[in-house]
């Protein structure tokens, strides 16, 4: 029985900076647009991961672009800036994003 609770102790510790992210990207509505694994309006953040794994400086590219918005790389919708996203929160995001698998 202990075993098995330091197990699951272990085990949620591990996750926790995941669900800390995904609190921060509902808390700032990416959700409301993106999904982990699937695509809802904009691009699920597993394929984003895939797309930028070789990007040199990706994590800043996605950083300014959760801040200042983008178009034409995933289609005709633009994402809008998202001016509520401070700089360090948006670097969270965008490490996170590219963190996916």
């Amino acid at each position: 029985m202990k075993k098995a609770l330091v197990l699951a102790a272990a085990g949620l510790l591990c996750a926790a900076p995941a669900f800390a992210d995904l609190a921060l990207a509902t808390s700032k509505n990416c959700m409301s647009c993106h999904a982990v694994d699937r695509k809802v309006l904009g691009p699920s953040f597993k394929d984003i991961a895939a797309k930028y794994k070789d990007t040199k400086g990706a994590a800043d590219l996605l950083a300014t672009k959760i801040m200042k918005g983008g178009a034409g790389v995933w289609g005709p919708v633009p994402m809008p800036a998202n001016n509520q996203v401070s700089e360090a929160d948006a670097k969270k995001l965008a490490a996170w994003v590219l963190s996916t698998k």
